[in-house]
């Protein structure tokens, strides 16, 4: 016959030894009825909180704001940069000519982007790409007059214009890949600043490569 002894909201449950065992067994059960579904919810949310998924901590570690300064590289020219995204394209190389987006942001606020860049005659946003000539001169493929687009003629001389960080420190990147590059006032806009970017200021330079131009003939 067994015996039920309360404590809280748990019962343990005491049988006496049968004629052919000298050990008494106890069973704890709750005094409130569980289903057998709350059962499972409650065991996968516990596993949960005590481990979490490895793609939730590679999701939070991607998403991170702040980036710790020791995991920056630097780059031939000593620039700091960091790989959020590595890309799986072919590698941007000295003298290739590639498709970008960037945006230029001081403290939190992007002040400069490809992806506002305005139509000719016309006060219409579109996301035009940035094309330039890894490790070429800044500023020489601004002499373009038009530029043919569905959208229209663009005029390549309103285009927002990059840092001249941007045109070294996209060598070694893959298609695909995103990087964030801090730009002292030197590879940055100087003396003079651009837009809300002040004259001396250091600011983030967020680069997105979009595809690597093949050269004419191939």
């Amino acid at each position: 016959m067994a015996s039920l002894q309360r404590f809280g909201t748990w019962a343990v449950e005491c049988s006496k030894p049968s004629s052919s065992s000298s050990h008494t067994k106890q069973f704890i059960r709750p005094i409130i009825p569980i289903s057998r579904r709350s059962v499972i919810l409650i065991s996968v949310l516990s596993l949960d909180l005590i481990s979490p998924p490895l793609q939730t901590l590679a999701r939070e570690r991607r998403n991170r704001k702040v980036i710790p300064p020791e995991e920056y590289l630097t780059s031939s020219d000593g620039l700091k940069y960091f790989d959020i995204v590595e890309g799986k394209g072919p590698v941007a190389e000295k003298g290739s000519t590639v498709l970008v987006h960037f945006d230029c942001a001081y403290r939190g606020i992007t002040a400069i982007s490809s992806r506002e860049s305005k139509l000719l005659a016309g006060n219409r946003s579109i996301a035009q790409p940035y094309e330039f000539k890894v490790g070429a001169t800044p500023g020489k493929e601004r002499k373009r007059d038009f530029v043919d687009n569905p959208n229209g003629l663009f005029s390549a001389q309103a285009s927002p214009k990059p840092p001249p960080a941007m045109y070294s420190v996209v060598e070694g990147m893959k298609v695909g890949g995103k990087r964030t590059v801090i730009v002292p006032p030197e590879a940055g806009y100087g003396k003079r600043g651009m837009n809300e970017i002040p004259p001396g200021a250091t600011f983030d330079l967020n680069i997105e490569l979009l595809q690597i131009m093949q050269p004419e003939g191939k």
